[in-house]
């Protein structure tokens, strides 16, 4: 496969596991450089209007792992931008302030911010310390997140005890944009155990549906105009290496 083609692969997988991914992934086995990953996920329902927008829930799986066998290298930068088919809405929606779960943990975080959650998972790392790697896992939430500079936010939420406790509450910014993609999301991924750990593993179910202004709305949505969901990223690991490329996932207009 060439270089081109494997950054492609690599995207879709990554992309799949994305928070706000319009697009769906099936299962995928890529490995690039010393990178090997394997990620999964889809969306309910697959079958979508064609000019009107409709609720959608979404879930995705990724796990990275290094060709040695040890950690792998550390996810550093990610943006990603989303087709025009998708839409978010948090008119209305409860929002979390970062600074109020900042040394929450999962389950006060989530009392904390009832309102605003619209999605949950888990999430695991290598980290290496002098006696030895050892593994960290821990709940993931998201919250739906104050507006920055006029754009809405997502707040993603996690701790860690290993090998001390470490609270995670990470600002995302969503950019509304002109053109083919509607949204992007550009952040650096935070440095895990001052930087001693890598991502191995993430899952995450995104979905709400709530009332506000006397309707129904749903915190993401899609529409299939044209049976095709694009979805471009580009993500930037420790190593050097950089997946620069663009996804097309079919779906099927009613």
């Amino acid at each position: 496969m060439s270089r081109p083609a494997l950054r492609a692969a690599l995207l879709l997988a990554v992309a799949a596991t994305a928070v706000f991914a319009a697009a769906a992934g099936g299962a995928s086995v890529v490995k690039v450089d010393d990178i090997i990953l394997r990620a999964d996920g889809g969306f309910e329902p697959q079958t979508l209007p064609k000019r009107q927008f409709a609720p959608i829930d979404f879930q995705g799986r990724l796990d990275l792992s290094d060709r040695s066998g040890g950690k792998p290298s550390p996810l550093r930068q990610a943006l990603v931008d989303f087709d025009r088919d998708g839409r978010l809405s948090v008119a209305g929606l409860p929002t979390c302030a970062p600074e109020s779960i900042a040394n929450a943990s999962s389950e006060e975080a989530r009392r904390i911010c009832r309102g605003a959650i619209v999605g949950t998972g888990h999430i695991a790392a290598l980290i290496s310390l002098e006696s030895g790697t050892v593994e960290a896992s821990a709940p993931v939430t998201i919250f739906n997140g104050p507006r920055l500079n006029g754009m809405p936010t997502a707040v993603i939420h996690a701790r860690t005890t290993v090998p001390a406790t470490q609270t995670y509450a990470v600002t995302v910014p969503i950019e509304q944009r002109r053109g083919e993609y509607r949204y992007r999301v550009h952040f650096d991924v935070p440095p895990i155990a001052g930087g001693r750990g890598a991502i191995t593993h993430l899952d995450v179910r995104i979905g709400r549906r709530y009332q506000a202004g006397g309707k129904q709305r749903s915190y993401v949505s899609a529409r299939c105009s044209d049976n095709i969901l694009r979805t471009h990223g580009r993500f930037t690991f420790e190593s050097g290496t950089i997946v620069d490329g663009l996804v097309e996932k079919y779906c099927r207009a009613k």
